[in-house]
């Protein structure tokens, strides 16, 4: 990677140097390819339990294989309801074919009352339509509940195991809770990660990095080849390996890829943002194990204690 304005590159600045490769036609850095092992399939999904279905894998375990492997779309359904808590990691099968039935009498009275006690809360209340949809047409949310919906079968499936991803990603595609976070977060990372590109940033870039919410809204689902990268990563966060918040290194890897870019050209925050836009049809291996890197760099860091407290 070429230093910036006569600037020496630093061992960190190096370090990328090897793991992103240049395109010259896209004009974008390519991820470091990745060298696949299979996803866990049902027949190993099966042999994680004994024989009154408690698992007999640990929860680490599981999810450290989950990060480095991924799942097989045969396995997929159950595994996120142990990831998400829908089912406890340490029920049986009996209790997990109880907890369905619940889980599905859950949903249905929800559904029954809130039909009760909608007109009720529309003449009381005068913000409650537009909370209503607020909510409703938050950006990513459509999209993200028709990916569950691709994913399980029934209604109450879907609610629940998109409440609870919610819950577990500490809701950091929530416009007002998460998202904002993780903008702040993404601009302190890369201020003490990468200085040089952070000055720009904040210069003749400036702007760019809070219009790239929609990375954090979406859920990064626009950047993906297909369903099932999205899933890849989604699962990936559902496990909170190799860290909290693991969302911000993956945005921090994709700024990454038009670092070099930017700096050439030096770009102007709308030139920026459009080509963030641009960066679609990725690999969500190779993105997951560039932002693993990234992480792996971190720790070996005397790191601020603002980003102590929000990955670890």
């Amino acid at each position: 990677m070429t230093a910036v304005r006569g600037q020496k590159p630093g061992s960190d600045q190096l370090r990328r140097q090897c793991l992103y490769n240049w395109d010259v036609a896209s004009g974008q850095t390519l991820l470091p390819k990745v060298k696949r092992k299979p996803p866990i399939d049902k027949t190993e999904w099966d042999g994680f339990f004994d024989e009154n279905g408690h698992l007999a894998k640990s929860r680490d375990f599981i999810c450290v294989n989950i990060l480095e492997r991924g799942l097989h779309p045969t396995v997929r359904t159950e595994a996120w309801k142990f990831l998400t808590g829908y089912y406890s990691w340490q029920s049986s099968q009996d209790e997990r074919l109880t907890v369905d039935s619940t889980r599905r009498k859950n949903y249905e009275a929800l559904c029954q009352m809130y039909q009760k006690i909608q007109p009720l809360l529309e003449n009381l209340h005068r913000n409650f339509i537009e909370t209503r949809n607020s909510i409703k047409y938050q950006q990513g949310f459509h999209e993200m509940v028709m990916i569950f919906q691709l994913m399980v079968e029934h209604d109450h499936e879907t609610f629940w195991l998109f409440q609870f991803f919610l819950q577990k990603t500490e809701h950091s595609c929530v416009i007002n809770i998460g998202v904002g976070k993780n903008l702040d977060m993404l601009n302190t990372l890369i201020n003490f990660l990468d200085p040089v590109f952070a000055e720009h940033l904040k210069g003749k870039g400036a702007g760019a990095v809070p219009s790239l919410f929609p990375w954090f809204c979406l859920c990064f689902q626009r950047a993906f080849k297909t369903f099932d990268d999205v899933w890849r990563l989604w699962e990936v966060l559902l496990t909170g390996k190799p860290c909290r918040n693991f969302q911000v290194l993956v945005a921090y890897s994709m700024l990454q890829m038009v670092r070099q870019q930017v700096l050439q050209e030096s770009m102007t925050g709308d030139d920026i943002l459009l080509a963030c836009n641009n960066l679609i049809d990725l690999d969500a291996d190779e993105l997951i194990s560039a932002a693993c890197i990234v992480y792996a760099e971190l720790i070996q860091k005397d790191v601020p204690q603002s980003l102590k407290d929000f990955f670890l």
